[in-house]
């Protein structure tokens, strides 16, 4: 199930530019503020409890209840620079309280992270927070002051993108700096 509600938030993320363009003639935004924030809160409920892991659930869902009730649809443009400002918190805030969010995720394939790896890790957890900045900034810019079709093609599209480039560059480096070790 976990999984299943883990899919259906990614698919929504994904497609939620295009279901904006295209689906406001057809849904009003208390609709589309009620289908996410059960996505966000079928996630926070079969995730196990841990201490601060729901903070970000919270505050989709918190944002999912201002959408539904205020039915404004100017602020369905806002998710995206939500979500990018959650990302950038969770980011930002595990190089604080660490361990870094990059690391966690390396030690689940490698339980014993040399030193050099720790560093890296922490770098390219760096390198998130500038992406999740930019890009949020970008987002808030759209939001603000370009047409919904640019909006769109942005965070629908061209962010995506952006994302898989940081990817392939990162895994490229990652290749070197193995190779030298």
């Amino acid at each position: 199930m976990k999984r299943l509600v883990g899919l259906g938030l990614v698919v929504a993320g994904l497609l939620y530019p295009f279901a904006v363009y295209f689906g406001m003639a057809h849904f009003a935004p208390w609709q589309f503020g009620l289908l996410l924030a059960g996505l966000w809160l079928a996630r926070a409920l079969s995730e196990p409890r841990r201490a601060g892991s729901h903070w970000m659930a919270a505050v989709a869902i918190g944002f999912c209840a201002v959408l539904a009730l205020l039915d404004n649809p100017a602020l369905l443009r806002w998710y995206p620079v939500l979500i990018n400002a959650c990302l950038l918190g969770l980011f930002g805030l595990s190089l604080k309280f660490g361990p870094p969010v990059v690391e966690r995720l390396a030690r689940l394939r490698e339980p014993q992270l040399p030193q050099a790896a720790i560093r890296y890790t922490r770098q390219v957890t760096q390198a998130w927070c500038v992406f999740f900045l930019a890009n949020g900034l970008v987002a808030t810019a759209l939001t603000l002051w370009a047409p919904l079709s640019w909006w769109t093609l942005y965070n629908g599209l061209i962010a995506y993108g952006l994302m898989g480039l940081l990817f392939a560059i990162e895994w490229l480096i990652r290749q070197r700096v193995r190779g030298r070790s």
